[in-house]
C-alpha cells in the first residue's frame, strides 16, 4: 500500500506562482508514475501533469493542454517525492488537486492505485 502526503497550495493572486510536493510512503516500484489531478466544484476530476520512473530514472513527462508552459512537474526518486511548480496562476485553476500513483507508465484516473487527500489551491482574479 502506497501513501501519499501533500504539502503545499493556498491562495494567490492570478499571475502567482505555488508549487505543490507530494511524498509517496510505502512499497513503490522501479516503474511507475506520479501526478497531479484537479477537481473543480461541479467539474469532473482531470490530470494535470504527471511524471514517470523507470529503474530509478525520471522518464516521459504529460501536461495537459491548459497547462502547458506554466506548470513543471518534476521527482526526487530517491525520496520518492513529486513536484509541481505552478507559474502564471489563472482563475480557472482554482480547484482541489490531488496527488496520485500508478503502476506502469501512464497515469489516467483508471490507472490510478493511490490517492492523496487533497489540498486546495485558490487563485483570485
Amino acid at each position: 500500500q502506497v501513501q501519499l502526503v501533500e504539502s503545499g497550495g493556498g491562495s494567490v493572486q492570478a499571475g502567482g506562482s505555488l508549487n505543490l510536493s507530494c511524498s509517496a510512503d510505502g512499497r513503490t516500484s522501479r516503474i511507475d508514475t506520479m501526478g497531479w489531478f484537479r477537481q473543480a466544484p461541479g467539474k469532473e476530476r482531470g490530470i494535470v501533469a504527471s511524471i514517470s520512473r523507470i529503474q530509478g530514472n525520471s522518464g516521459n513527462t504529460y501536461y495537459a493542454d491548459s497547462v502547458k508552459g506554466r506548470f513543471t512537474i518534476s521527482r526526487d526518486n530517491a525520496k520518492n517525492t513529486v513536484h509541481l511548480q505552478m507559474n502564471n496562476l489563472k482563475a480557472e485553476d482554482t480547484a482541489t488537486y490531488y496527488c496520485a500513483w500508478g503502476l506502469g507508465l501512464r497515469l489516467s484516473a483508471k490507472d490510478v492505485v493511490s490517492w492523496g487527500q487533497g489540498t486546495q489551491v485558490t487563485v483570485s482574479s
